[in-house]
């Protein structure tokens, strides 16, 4: 328990600084997605500076109003009900999304991309001069090995599913309304997209539960012949990099503005290794079966055609997406995001897995 303490504490000492620069430039918060995984991490973080935040969720969550968290309820597509709830903010994370490979364009857009339509609007009407975006490397993701790319890549000519396509769009708007010249006014949105790449940590609701359930089910399996290296992000250090971000935009001439960046915890990893140590962390086998590439997206195209003709609304086991995701590299060049943002992780995944195997045994 020491040592998992003085992780906790090496990681607190370190963004003292950070949140208090932020403290100084910032008078109340708005969190879209407050509810969510990272949104969740942002807010306790930001309290931890006693600075004002009210978050905007679909759902209720007293865990943040007990920590002093403004807690509205509404749907980011509602325009009135979100302007409302950011009056008097003066810096956005919008971090909400419709996030998963399985659903309709419209269960997809209307969140990502109208409610990506609607912050903006938002913040226009309201001067709010600084907006962080949460968006993701599958806007660039065609179905092909990602090795060390940069920002240079561009977006993908063609998506797998309806979740990258509708970030796309939606990062464009935003990065487009923060390179808007508005010298001739008083007022002028600076906005940046950070781009984390499998969010994981203590209390994750995605990516660790469906790991840890398909493998005790036995239905874990590795993809592909070849083990391909992925990038990975603990939780806390994608809050960070977003802290970092909404900094550098308190600045006349911030260099982040109206630009995206990749994010990490800056230690490439096979798939395999990173499926095993969360294995481990919950006493679980490591996994050793494999499917090769071709059978995993052939299934994937099958079940996909057999559940949009019976109108199944539950996600394939496999998709396509999932398919070529398992099966090649997502590693970033996060130098731009070090240079600029003045980011580098401050959890290693060595330390990341010791803090969730202890949430794990709990």
């Amino acid at each position: 328990m020491h040592e998992l303490e003085s992780i906790i504490e090496a990681f607190n000492k370190q963004l003292q600084q950070p949140l208090s620069d932020l403290a100084e430039q910032t008078n109340h918060v708005f969190v879209t997605g407050a509810g969510g995984f990272l949104g969740k991490a942002l807010c306790k973080l930001l309290r931890q500076a006693n600075i004002k935040v009210t978050g905007f969720a679909r759902g209720v969550y007293s865990e943040l109003s007990d920590i002093g968290v403004n807690m509205v309820q509404g749907d980011i597509t509602d325009f009135a009900q979100l302007k409302k709830a950011m009056a008097s903010c003066d810096l956005v994370f919008h971090v909400a999304a419709k996030a998963g490979v399985w659903g309709s364009k419209e269960d997809y857009y209307l969140p990502n991309v109208q409610g990506a339509k609607n912050v903006i609007q938002a913040c226009t009407e309201l001067s709010i001069e600084r907006l962080v975006y949460t968006s993701t490397p599958s806007v660039t993701f065609a179905g092909v090995d990602e090795a060390g790319i940069d920002e240079s890549e561009p977006y993908a000519n063609k998506f797998l599913n309806y979740y990258g396509e509708s970030k796309a769009i939606a990062e464009q708007l935003i990065l487009n309304a923060g390179q808007i010249d508005k010298t001739d006014v008083e007022y002028k949105l600076k906005t940046v997209a950070l781009r984390p790449h499998l969010i994981w940590g203590p209390n994750d609701p995605h990516l660790v539960p469906r790991v840890l359930a398909r493998a005790s089910a036995g239905k874990l399996k590795l993809v592909g012949k070849e083990d391909k290296l992925v990038d990975t992000i603990f939780v806390d250090n994608a809050a960070y990099a977003h802290i970092l971000a909404a900094i550098e935009l308190t600045k006349v001439n911030a260099k982040c503005n109206g630009k995206a960046y990749f994010i990490s915890n800056d230690e490439p990893i096979t798939m395999a290794e990173m499926l095993n140590n969360i294995l481990q962390c919950a006493n679980l086998p490591p996994v050793t079966k494999r499917v090769p590439s071709s059978v995993a997206y052939s299934a994937g195209s099958l079940l996909e055609c057999v559940y949009k003709l019976l109108n199944k609304k539950q996600e394939p086991i496999m998709t396509r997406f999932v398919a070529r995701q398992l099966s090649t590299s997502h590693y970033f060049d996060i130098s731009a995001a070090k240079h600029d943002l003045g980011y580098s992780p401050l959890i290693s995944i060595n330390d990341g897995m010791k803090l969730l195997k202890a949430s794990l045994v709990k």
